[in-house]
């Protein structure tokens, strides 16, 4: 959200990132019970063989644990009680979130890789532009 309101001036987007990453997490979580109950029939052997298997299984699996915690801690009360300098460094996990679900998406994809490899220059554009913006202001202090 934070390029996004730099970029366009937007400032109002800054409204709606917590109800983007709940949203995130939802998604997941709604993706990982189809897979689960659908595609596995509630089957634990089968799904702990497929995590292993499968690597984009896998990582989709590590995937959803990152973003079990800040959904976790979305609340003005865990940012109270975890302090809000923590509560940031936690929240910082949806990077490397962001980069392993699209890694999901990639090796899920059987054929046409084309909107996987969109979402992949997308999330690296802006992290790339959230690199650029942070080495500025760290050279700006020296």
């Amino acid at each position: 959200m934070t390029p996004l309101r730099r970029i366009t001036g937007w400032n109002e987007a800054i409204k709606y990132r917590r109800m983007l990453g709940l949203f995130a997490f939802f998604y997941a979580t709604l993706h990982l019970s189809a897979f689960i109950g659908l595609d596995m029939f509630f089957d634990v052997s089968d799904i702990v063989e497929d995590i292993v298997k499968h690597p984009y299984i896998t990582i989709g699996m590590a995937t959803w644990l990152l973003l079990l915690p800040l959904a976790i801690t979305s609340t003005k009360g865990w940012i109270r009680r975890l302090g809000g300098k923590r509560w940031n460094r936690l929240h910082q996990l949806i990077y490397v979130a962001a980069i392993t679900g699209t890694i999901h998406y990639l090796w899920a994809v059987k054929k046409d890789t084309f909107l996987p490899l969109v979402y992949f220059t997308i999330i690296g554009a802006l992290l790339a532009w959230r690199l650029w913006d942070w080495l500025a202001k760290r050279k700006a202090r020296v």
